[in-house]
């Protein structure tokens, strides 16, 4: 059951530490009042960024990156249960590494102002998505390609959600690019799809609690 629990609390902890972070910069004045997915008044950084809300962000975000990996190692051991190829097992290991240790740059560097750790702020937050993004594809196609080849129609429409909760993020992200390339004013808008895009790689996770429990990895994980 813990084994099986894991991808829960990877998915539902970063939710429930920003929006605390959020709630305390709020109440302290230190940010805006609204709601960030519809309004785009803040970005994700900035629940980090001031006291107290920093506090609860790093306890959360710290703990988060070594979940990461551990949940990533059991995705490694459950692609070799669905397929005998190393390409989506390499994959996965070293994108979602780079995605965890990229969360730790982001969040050890964050609040700070010399242009030095400006720098790292950003290749970390660049490279938790681009790593963790990757990692989540890989192990949705392999799903997939699983699922066409045994006929497990269930197992195909999980894969099928998985692949739409770590594809949006992608679209939003062009779509940010291009606002950018024809707006003045974009950080509103880019504030909304980072808080949108955050929250479905979020619901993917718990996504894959489902496809461990479906395809019955997790229990076979926790008897060895």
């Amino acid at each position: 059951m813990l084994v099986r629990s894991l991808p829960i609390f990877a998915g539902i902890a970063p939710i429930i530490g920003v929006t605390c972070a959020y709630l305390l910069g709020v109440s302290y004045d230190v940010l805006p009042s609204c709601m960030p997915f519809i309004d785009g008044c803040t970005s994700i950084s900035a629940t980090g960024r001031n006291m107290p809300g920093r506090l609860v962000f790093r306890s959360v975000m710290f703990p988060q990156s070594v979940l990461l990996i551990v949940v990533w190692y059991l995705g490694v051991r459950w692609i070799r249960d669905m397929t005998p190829s190393r390409i989506s097992a390499v994959t996965v290991t070293v994108s979602g590494c780079i995605g965890a240790f990229a969360l730790v740059i982001y969040v050890a560097t964050l609040g700070t102002r010399t242009p030095l750790y400006d720098f790292m702020r950003r290749f970390g937050v660049y490279f938790y998505f681009l790593g963790t993004a990757t990692a989540q594809v890989t192990l949705a196609v392999t799903l997939l390609a699983h699922a066409k080849r045994t006929m497990a129609m269930s197992l195909k429409r999980i894969a099928t959600g998985m692949l739409w909760f770590c594809g949006l993020p992608f679209a939003l992200g062009i779509l940010n690019l291009a606002l950018k390339a024809v707006l003045d004013d974009t950080d509103f808008i880019e504030n909304r799809i980072e808080w949108i895009s955050a929250l479905l790689m979020q619901f993917y996770f718990v996504v894959l609690y489902i496809a461990w429990r479906n395809t019955g990895f997790p229990a076979a994980a926790a008897s060895r």
